[in-house]
């Protein structure tokens, strides 16, 4: 039966890429009386109309049954308050929200005022964080009814703006992220130590499945592939204590001093910097950077850490954000599961230790983060910036 449309009705494109999700758009004109293709379509993420002769991955859905209640202001910032629950490198919080309430729609955007100049010189981490918060926002929409539909990049002509994600499409797949929800905010990176209780079979398969679901893979290392990754990040550490520039970094985010330039509302507070490492294999970041922190305690931990690792075939930006929802979405499931977790990034700062991490097994990929996940105290919760400083709504 051939396909038949009004205006007003929406184009949805189904994605053939696993780790990418519909898109969709509102026929503004139809070409035929009988309303068969072509069709004029304005793209939910873009604004932009085209001319477009749908293909066998597309279908219709009637105005009638897209349409949902506009959102509040106070909705929009809710929204926006949960995205930017996500974890950053140095807790930068490297991006900003555009939200459209004629399109019902958000745009996801990179702040390159806040960059890592020497230990993100290629702003992968910045996408991470980008794409870590992007996650968020989708689980967010999803637990309020409002079935996220988004698209990566956009606008080629606009390399910061990362992500487009409209609230006007139909429920699909986006409905299981509602689930995730109560994790959002009780999701802390903890730099505590952590028990030596292995991770269970079943709750890894469930780690490694999320990751999936972005089109990510998730890695658990062991033997001797566990020891390279440690003595990668032993090397990146010992190169960190002499780079100045890695320094210069680690000194503008982590509040040291009331000298340092930064707000209360951003970096590494000196509270969740955790105990300094007296024992033990887990490779966690030193944020005092060797300097002594006044009440600072030193404890032992892990002999044998449990590291996951995210990879892609491909290392483009639009591989770093699905790494970045796909990291995001792993910490939501473990924090449920009962999990703690923190970042193991050293090696990830020098493209030379970078490309050694690889799962060995797979024998290809491009590793973007290691996970250090295990049971032990949650951490604390580090500061935000008012979403007055992160979210614009325009009419």
């Amino acid at each position: 039966m051939p396909m038949r449309a009004h205006i007003g009705d929406h184009l949805i494109v189904e994605s053939p890429t696993t780790g990418t999700t519909r898109r969709d758009g509102e026929i503004v004109g139809v070409h035929h009386n009988d309303g068969t293709p072509p069709y004029d379509v304005r793209w939910s993420d873009s604004g932009r109309v085209s001319l477009v002769f749908p293909g066998p991955d597309a279908h219709i859905q009637t105005e009638a049954r897209t349409s949902t209640p506009p959102l509040s202001d106070a909705e929009v910032t809710a929204l926006v308050r949960d995205a930017s629950a996500a974890p950053s490198m140095h807790n930068a919080q490297p991006w900003r929200f555009r939200y459209f309430r004629a399109k019902r729609l958000f745009h996801v955007t990179a702040d390159l005022a806040r960059t890592l100049p020497h230990s993100d010189a290629d702003l992968r981490a910045l996408h991470l964080g980008c794409g870590a918060a992007l996650m968020n926002l989708r689980v967010a929409a999803a637990h309020t009814d409002r079935p996220p539909t988004t698209r990566l990049l956009p606008d080629p002509d606009e390399p910061t703006l990362l992500a487009a994600v409209s609230l006007t499409g139909p429920p699909g797949d986006e409905e299981d992220l509602g689930a995730l929800y109560p994790a959002v905010h009780t999701r802390h990176t903890s730099r505590a130590p952590f028990a030596e209780t292995e991770i269970p079979e079943s709750v890894r398969t469930a780690l490694r499945e999320a990751a999936g679901a972005e089109g990510v893979s998730l890695s658990f290392a062991s033997g001797w592939h566990l020891q390279t990754v440690l003595d990668l990040t032993l090397e990146a550490e010992a190169r960190n204590l002499t780079d100045s520039g890695s320094a210069a970094d680690l000194t503008h985010w982590a509040r040291l001093s009331e000298q340092t330039p930064r707000s209360a509302a951003e970096g590494v507070p000196p509270y969740a910097f955790g105990p300094r490492r007296r024992g033990g294999k887990a490779p966690v970041r030193d944020f005092a950077g060797g300097k002594p922190v006044p009440g600072r305690e030193s404890a032992d931990f892990e002999s044998s850490p449990q590291l996951a690792l995210l990879a892609t075939q491909g290392d483009t930006p639009k591989d770093w954000l699905r790494a970045g929802q796909a990291m995001e979405r792993v910490l939501l499931i473990a924090t449920l599961e009962g999990l703690s977790s923190s970042f193991i990034t050293q090696a990830l700062e020098w493209p030379d230790l970078r490309w050694p991490l690889r799962d060995p097994v797979a024998g290809a990929g491009h590793v973007h983060m290691v996970l250090r996940l295990g049971y032990g105290p949650p951490g604390p919760r580090t500061p935000r910036r008012p979403t007055r400083h992160t979210l614009d709504i325009q009419p």
